[in-house]
């Protein structure tokens, strides 16, 4: 079963179950998977729908942030619980262990030594490590290696 399929059947469920908040986000998910689809005349695959879904859970990570700002708890909450629905769909988080491994490996196989190797190695990592790290942070991990 394809990622977007698992979507679709929750959606389902949901809909069953009269989940009003996960209906919304799965709607609001598969549309912008469906939007995409018709822009760019494809098809999307697992990655690709990974990719939509990981790019949601950071817009709404970002929106958390400007809420807390303004002190405005209900839609922190919201938030929060968008980020929960969408977090299912998501493969399991590496751990900074995992992370460190995966960035001596990828400085080992392309030969990394010093900054101008940073895109090699981002490179190398993306697609292992696509939904399950956030990219700035292994970005700034990388970037402590190599300097």
């Amino acid at each position: 079963m394809t990622l977007l399929d698992s979507l679709k059947e929750a959606q389902k469920d949901a809909m069953r179950a009269k989940d009003k908040l996960t209906l919304k986000t799965l709607r609001m998910a598969l549309a912008a998977v469906k939007q995409r689809e018709v822009d760019e005349r494809i098809e999307l695959n697992d990655t690709d729908v990974l990719a939509i879904l990981t790019k949601m859970v950071k817009q709404r990570k970002e929106s958390i942030t400007s809420f807390k700002s303004a002190d405005r708890q209900d839609l922190i909450d919201i938030e929060e619980a968008e980020i929960a629905v969408l977090t299912r769909f998501l493969p399991q988080a590496l751990t900074s262990e995992e992370i460190n491994a995966l960035i001596e490996q990828a400085m080992a196989e392309t030969g990394a030594a010093n900054m101008q190797d940073m895109g090699k190695v981002m490179a190398w990592l993306k697609p292992k490590v696509t939904g399950r790290a956030d990219m700035g942070a292994l970005s700034g991990s990388i970037k402590a290696k190599l300097a």
